[in-house]
């Protein structure tokens, strides 16, 4: 549709005739202009539903058509939730495009079968597959804006959900109007009885989407249980409270932001696709609030979006900073891994699945792994995401340099003092070591608990044994009986990088 045809425009200015006297059309008059959500001749995918709020967008978007000489567009999701429910609301919306005379696009997904495959909820499956349309149909022919019908009735709900479940700032700012400055909300400050009176003013139909009453989800509990007696007992105005709070703290937001990306710019050290790695120490310089946005952003820079990441992941790679050792790795959702090696924090995304996440001392202790090292060589532990290289080394006239005493990332045995084939394998209780410079053994978990070792890490340290005796805990200290001497004539260099 490449601009408003006469027919149209003529039947638009018959059908809102002093339009703007209207109120729900003044307040997404005034909407529009706050936010600068259209420019003269934008294209506009609406996302339509069918239910009250799409089919109020759309109708209201219709009385801009003049005004901001836009192209509109009505796309649909068919998500197959509701069996021939949804396939009606299809062919509602699609008859609503004919009679306004509007392109229509439409795809119909079984939603069910992919919140199986990626385990998700049903709301966080829905909104994934109905995002990617958007997307989608937008690139494809050509609409740089795409208008949804939140309302601030919807942003209430969501930000008593995000308080329930304990987020931060960005989570309680609630619904942005203008998002990535593509996806724009025009009736976001109307509330969802003004939407439906206007929709009763104008004998406009709609439908209803029964499972929006099923109180055994948490927005429909909200809406239908918390909020009314929040209504009755507290708060008269408790849906304008809230939408109020989030306008605040969408503010506050915007300016910590600015302040971030100055922070993460002194942190950050390299960007890459699907990565990013941040310094450790200047990372350590920074308060604790500055330490979560910044890490949040590496995320967002990786994942696209901080969806499904909580808390409780910030705060264990936080913990990655304090008391991991140096080397260690998470795994988020959606295949984020955040890995802590020397004085360096990397964010990537993985090509493949990850296992899911979880930071409790007993779950880690369940880690298994064992590998046999029949000679020198690359060998890759994808369980702790690792890789250890080892070299033999002749000594020189002068033998071996007293810096062969390394015995961190990089470590060098006497050759003379051990055999291959070498095992490499996770710590396990009752493991016992002599430490360099000392005599007589110790038990490694005594040695962990002595250089504070995290416990969340012990399990996923490996150590080093040949003929069945422990000569490296990675990473920390090799065994006294393996060191390098200035007699030693053959040396075995082992160092450990990132995977």
């Amino acid at each position: 549709m490449p601009a408003p045809t006469e027919k149209l425009t003529k039947k638009l200015t018959k059908k809102f005739n002093n339009k703007f006297n209207n109120k729900l059309l003044r307040t997404v008059k005034a909407t529009i202009a706050a936010y600068s959500m259209f420019q003269p001749g934008d294209s506009v995918l609406v996302g339509v539903s069918g239910g009250p709020d799409s089919v109020a967008l759309l109708h209201a978007l219709l009385a801009f058509v003049p005004m901001f000489s836009l192209r509109l567009g009505v796309v649909h999701l068919n998500h197959s939730l509701r069996r021939e429910d949804s396939d009606y609301d299809a062919k509602f919306v699609e008859s609503l495009a004919e009679k306004l005379d509007l392109p229509f696009y439409m795809k119909k997904e079984n939603v069910r079968k992919y919140q199986r495959l990626h385990k998700l909820s049903t709301e966080e499956a829905s909104r994934r597959v109905r995002y990617a349309l958007f997307d989608y149909i937008s690139e494809r022919y050509g609409f740089n804006k795409i208008a949804l019908g939140h309302n601030s009735d919807d942003n209430a709900e969501l930000i008593l959900m995000y308080l329930f479940r304990g987020s931060g700032a960005p989570g309680i700012s609630g619904i942005p109007p203008v998002r990535d400055g593509k996806i724009v909300r025009p009736l976001i400050r109307l509330r969802r009885s003004e939407i439906t009176d206007f929709l009763a003013s104008k004998s406009i139909d709609y439908v209803l989407d029964k499972s929006n009453t099923d109180t055994k989800f948490l927005r429909n509990k909200i809406r239908h249980n918390l909020i009314p007696v929040l209504k009755s007992s507290y708060n008269p105005k408790i849906v304008e409270t809230l939408n109020r709070f989030s306008s605040i703290i969408q503010h506050e937001n915007e300016w910590i932001e600015d302040i971030t990306d100055s922070l993460f710019k002194q942190c950050v050290q390299a960007v890459e696709r699907g990565r990013v790695t941040l310094s450790v120490k200047n990372l350590n310089r920074e308060h604790v609030a500055a330490k979560r946005r910044i890490i949040r952003k590496a995320i967002a820079i990786v994942k696209g979006d901080l969806r499904r990441i909580s808390y409780r992941h910030i705060e264990a790679a936080i913990d990655l900073l304090q008391n991991g050792t140096f080397y260690k790795s998470l795994d988020l959702p959606d295949r984020i891994r955040i890995k802590r090696y020397k004085e360096e924090l990397t964010v990537s995304k993985e090509k493949t699945s990850l296992r899911e996440f979880n930071v409790k001392p007993t779950d880690a202790a369940s880690l298994s792994f064992e590998y046999r090292i029949l000679k020198p060589g690359t060998v890759l532990m994808k369980e702790i995401g690792i890789k250890i290289r080892l070299k033999l080394l002749q000594a020189g006239i002068e033998g071996f340099p007293a810096i062969f005493s390394d015995e961190r990332m990089t470590a060098f045995f006497d050759m003379d003092h051990l055999d291959f084939p070498l095992t490499l394998r996770n710590f396990r209780p009752g493991d016992r070591f002599t430490p360099l410079g000392m005599s007589g053994t110790q038990r490694v978990k005594k040695y962990f608990v002595d250089k504070k070792v995290h416990p969340a890490d012990r399990a996923n340290c490996p150590v080093l044994l040949s003929c069945g005796k422990i000569i490296w805990v990675v990473g920390h200290r090799i065994d006294d009986s393996v060191k390098v001497l200035p007699l030693t004539s053959q040396a075995l260099k082992i160092e450990v990088f990132l995977a």
